[in-house]
C-alpha cells in the first residue's frame, strides 16, 4: 500500500473511473468517494471492472452521510449496504464514520463486519471535526472501541500549532495501530506532508486542482513533486516560509528544487502565520531548521533572537531564521544580498550613484546594504519626511521627487509595489525621470514590469525582481545548508512558474 491515497470524487460513475485510471500515474492507492454520486451503487460494476483489471490497486470505499460531512442522503442501513457491495466489488478498505458505528445496533455492526471479513476487506473508522482541533485523543479512543484495522482522526487547523496535536497523536498511536491523522485547512498542510514521516499509515491528496474532497487538500502531484512525500524520513530537516497570505509563495518551489538538486535531505513548507507566537511554538516543537520570513514578521521577530548579524540589527528587520544546535534562534537579512549581488555582477558599487524609490521595508535593506558597499545612495519617496528619516539612519541622502530629473544616476531601484500584479499604479516615476544607466525593479510579478519595459524601450539595461528573489533565496540556502546554492536551477523553476501564472 502506497503512503499517498488519492481521493476521487465525480459527478458520474464514468467520470469517477476515468479519474481513477488517470490517478494510477501518481499512486496505486485511491479513495473512491461514492457519496459524491447520486446513485453510489450504480458505479460498482465499473469499480469491479477497474479493480479486476488493476490487481495492484488498493481502493478505499467511502459513502459518508451528509450529517457527518459527506454527501450521502441515505440511511445508516443504506450506507452499510453500499459499503458491503463496494467490498464485494473489490475495494480493500471501507471508511465508516465513528458516528455511524456508534449509531448501529450491535447485531447490525456484527453482520456488517462479517460481510467485510468474507470479502477480505479491512475496516477504517473515521472521525472528522470540521470546526477545530480539540479532543483528538478522545476521538481516537471512541474509534478504538470498535477495534478497526485503521484509525482515522481528522480535525480542522485554526493555527499552525494544531498540526503539532495531530502529529503527536500519530506518534503516540502508530505503534499500536494503523493511524491516519490530518488537520484540514490551509494551516494544516504540515500534517498532510509530515504525517507519514511521523508514522501515519498514509496521507490523502486531491486528484487535481478543483477536485478536493476536503479543505486544504493539495494535489498528488504537489505532494510528490514539490514536497517529495515519498522521500521524507526522520532525518529530513524541515524549513518553512512564514507569512499571511502565503499560499502563492514561490519560496517552497525554489528551495525544494535546490534541496533536491544538491541532494540535501530537507523540505520547505508554506506556513500561514496569523500570530508570531504560533510560529515560534512550531519552530521549537516541530522543530524547524530555519524559516524564511515575510512582512510584518520581519520586525516582530527581533526580540526573540539569541543573536543576529550586525546588518540585520542596523536595518531592524530579519527575513531569515536559523535554529542553532543549541535550539536558539539566529537572525539574518538576505534581502541585502538580493539587492547587492545582482548589482555587483554589473558594476563597481563603491562610489556608484544610486537612487532608491520608496522608503518602506524593502527600501531599508537596499539602502543599508548599498551604503555599506560604499555607494552614494539617494532616497526618493512620496512622503519626503520618511525618506529623510531613513537617510539619517542609514547615512544616505534624501532627494525630493521634483528634483529627481535634474540628477543622473548609475542605478535606479524601485522598491515600491508599483507595477505589481493587482496594483493599480504602474509606474513609480515619470518617464522624464528615468535618468539612469541601469534600472532595477524589485517587483517580480509580472516578470517584465511597466518600469522595466519602459527602460528597455529607452535602451537602458535592466535587472528584474526575479533575480533579487533568487539571490536572497540563494543566500538563505547557504545559511541553512553551508553549501553553494544552485542559482541557475533556482532561477529556472521560479521563472517557469511565473510564466505559467502570467
Amino acid at each position: 500500500m502506497d503512503k499517498l491515497c488519492i481521493a476521487i470524487q465525480a459527478d458520474s460513475p464514468a467520470e469517477m473511473m476515468e479519474r481513477a485510471e488517470q490517478a494510477l500515474h501518481d499512486s496505486k492507492f485511491m479513495e473512491l468517494r461514492l457519496d459524491s454520486l447520486a446513485k453510489p451503487t450504480a458505479a460498482l460494476p465499473k469499480v469491479t471492472e477497474f479493480l479486476t483489471g488493476h490487481r495492484d490497486v488498493v481502493a478505499i470505499a467511502t459513502c459518508r452521510r451528509k450529517a457527518f460531512g459527506g454527501h450521502f442522503v441515505g440511511s445508516l442501513t443504506s450506507e452499510f449496504e453500499v459499503l458491503l457491495k463496494a467490498a464485494e466489488a473489490g475495494c480493500r478498505i471501507v471508511d465508516l464514520e465513528v458516528e455511524s458505528a456508534e449509531e448501529a445496533k450491535l447485531a447490525q455492526l456484527a453482520k456488517f463486519r462479517e460481510g467485510l471479513q468474507a470479502a477480505g476487506t479491512a475496516l477504517l473508522v473515521s472521525f472528522h471535526d470540521f470546526m477545530k482541533t480539540k479532543g483528538l485523543e478522545q476521538a481516537a479512543d471512541r474509534i478504538a472501541v470498535f477495534e478497526p484495522d485503521f484509525v482515522k482522526v481528522v480535525s480542522t487547523a485554526r493555527s499552525l500549532t494544531d498540526n503539532l496535536a495531530v502529529l503527536n497523536l500519530i506518534e503516540d498511536r502508530s505503534l499500536a495501530s494503523h493511524v491516519v491523522g490530518i488537520a484540514m485547512g490551509e494551516e494544516g498542510l504540515i500534517s498532510r506532508v509530515l504525517g507519514p514521516r511521523a508514522g501515519a499509515a498514509f496521507t490523502f491528496a486531491a486528484f487535481s486542482d478543483g477536485t478536493e474532497t476536503a479543505p486544504g487538500q493539495v494535489t498528488a502531484r504537489t505532494l510528490l513533486d514539490l514536497y517529495r512525500v515519498e522521500h521524507l524520513d526522520q532525518a529530513t530537516r524541515i524549513f518553512g516560509v512564514a507569512g499571511n497570505p502565503i499560499a502563492h509563495s514561490l519560496s517552497p518551489l525554489m528551495h525544494n528544487t535546490a534541496f533536491r538538486r544538491e541532494s540535501v535531505n530537507a523540505v520547505m513548507l508554506p506556513l500561514k502565520v496569523r500570530v508570531l507566537d504560533d510560529l515560534l511554538t512550531v519552530v521549537r516543537e516541530l522543530p524547524l531548521g530555519g524559516v524564511a520570513v515575510t512582512m510584518p514578521l520581519k520586525q516582530e521577530l527581533l526580540p526573540h533572537l539569541a543573536n543576529m548579524d550586525p546588518l540585520t540589527a542596523r536595518i531592524g528587520a530579519c527575513n531569515t531564521l536559523r535554529t542553532g544546535a543549541d535550539g536558539k534562534l539566529y537572525g539574518f537579512n538576505t534581502d541585502v544580498a538580493g539587492v547587492v549581488r545582482p548589482l555587483e555582477k554589473r558594476l563597481k558599487l563603491k562610489g556608484a550613484r544610486i537612487a532608491v524609490l520608496g522608503a518602506g521595508g524593502a527600501a531599508r535593506a537596499a539602502v543599508f546594504g548599498l551604503v555599506e558597499q560604499g555607494a552614494e545612495v539617494f532616497i526618493v519617496n512620496r512622503t519626503h519626511e520618511t525618506a529623510v528619516a531613513l537617510a539619517k539612519q542609514a547615512k544616505a541622502k534624501a532627494l525630493k521627487q521634483e528634483l529627481l530629473k535634474k540628477h543622473q544616476f548609475d542605478v535606479l531601484i524601485n522598491t515600491t509595489p508599483c507595477g505589481m500584479v493587482g496594483v493599480k499604479q504602474a509606474l513609480p516615476i515619470a518617464e522624464s525621470e528615468l535618468n539612469a544607466a541601469l534600472v532595477f525593479d524589485m517587483v517580480y510579478n509580472p516578470l517584465e514590469t511597466p518600469l522595466l519595459k519602459l527602460a528597455k524601450e529607452r535602451g537602458i539595461a535592466t535587472v528584474s525582481g526575479l533575480e533579487m528573489f533568487v539571490q536572497q533565496g540563494a543566500r538563505q540556502f547557504e545559511i541553512w545548508t553551508g553549501k553553494p546554492a544552485p542559482e541557475a536551477e533556482m532561477q529556472r523553476v521560479v521563472e517557469l512558474a511565473l510564466r505559467k501564472r502570467g
